[in-house]
């Protein structure tokens, strides 16, 4: 047996324990790894902030715990507004239900020829009441699992906030310890990688930031002419879902302000309706192609791709850092990759479909 066969047999055998180590711990460590890139990409986010109000003599810690205090009044505020105008839409709807209910019944019968009756639903009530008290009584009984789940909630949230302050506060102490690791060449890599991944996740969320402002500014407009209620806090509404959640953001936060305008009156809804559409249009064309050209310069189809495969590895989390990820990736790969002059070619122009035609035959 030659000498080097047993070295080999252990050497391939220490690799397979090793990566399975790696992938238990791996598993096992998948949430922590998480919230390590939650928290990274947002400190991504507020650096760019903190950097200047730490070249105008503020300390970074100062300047991090600044905008906290910022970011936490914008969301309390936000959610004080929503969660007024639920309360408000609740209590409406709990007082005008059992005029709701005869409109309801009264259409029925008109439409389908049906002949319902307030007091046959009545009498259905007690079985629906009996089924919806078990189920309450389900959900009581597991009120242990939920509290654990929320307070993991809680703790995990608690975790972001932590790890997000101090790879901000300490960025550049960070960076250095990172630094020292590596000869100079990979210093210059890793450290021209972190600025591209800072100003482009930087850029994406004030670009959002700004986009958000600009629809609720229009949306507030267009619903006081269209005298649809709570119009400021439904312009709100608009104006951060449709820029913050991917994808669907723009078809939630449309919905809500036609079903409000619905209680006014319908032709209300439909005209907010056309309005939200014809702003999606002006601000897929005219306002993103201009704020996001040097933040986010990504094709659409691109950008929903990226959505998706982030949705597929991480859920919603991947769904929200998948864009920002994918752009700082886009800049490096332009900073490194060669690119070659293309030769002319039928299929490479823009007007192809004649010519090409010609050319295949």
């Amino acid at each position: 047996m030659p000498v080097w066969l047993p070295r080999a047999f252990v050497l391939a055998a220490a690799t397979v324990v090793a990566f399975g180590v790696g992938l238990w711990l791996l598993d096992r460590l998948r949430g922590l790894i998480i919230l390590l890139v939650i928290s990274l990409f947002l400190a991504f986010a507020i650096e760019p902030a903190v950097n200047w109000l730490a070249d105008r003599g503020w300390r970074r810690g100062v300047a991090t715990g600044a905008m906290f205090i910022v970011l936490a009044v914008l969301g309390v505020g936000f959610v004080s507004v929503l969660g007024s105008l639920l309360i408000h839409q609740t209590t409406t709807l709990v007082d005008n239900a059992p005029r709701y209910a005869d409109e309801i019944i009264d259409w029925v019968n008109r439409s389908f020829g049906a002949r319902l009756s307030k007091h046959t639903l009545v009498s259905k009530i007690p079985a629906v009441s009996g089924e919806l008290s078990k189920h309450l009584s389900e959900v009581a009984g597991n009120v242990w699992g939920i509290g654990a789940t929320a307070l993991g909630v809680l703790f995990q949230g608690f975790g972001v906030l932590l790890f997000t302050f101090y790879l901000s506060a300490q960025g550049p102490q960070f960076r250095r310890t990172v630094c020292s690791l590596l000869p100079p060449h990979r210093q210059r890599q890793v450290l021209r990688a972190w600025t591209i991944a800072v100003d482009k996740t930087g850029g994406y969320i004030y670009s959002r930031a700004l986009l958000a402002a600009i629809s609720a500014v229009f949306h507030y407009a267009a619903l006081s002419l269209l005298d649809v209620p709570y119009a400021l806090t439904l312009a709100l509404w608009v104006g951060v879902v449709s820029q913050f959640i991917p994808t669907v953001g723009t078809y939630l936060a449309g919905v809500v302000p036609v079903l409000i305008a619905l209680t006014h009156a319908p032709s209300t809804a439909v005209w907010t309706l056309l309005f939200i559409i014809a702003y999606q249009q002006f601000e897929n064309y005219v306002l993103q192609p201009r704020i996001t050209a040097r933040t986010l310069d990504m094709h659409p189809a691109v950008a929903f791709g990226v959505v998706l495969a982030g949705t597929a590895i991480l859920g919603p989390v991947g769904a929200v850092l998948g864009l920002p990820v994918a752009a700082s990736l886009q800049a490096f790969l332009q900073a490194y990759v060669r690119r070659y002059d293309v030769e002319e070619h039928p299929l490479t122009t823009a007007k192809t479909t004649g010519r090409a035609r010609r050319h295949t035959r």
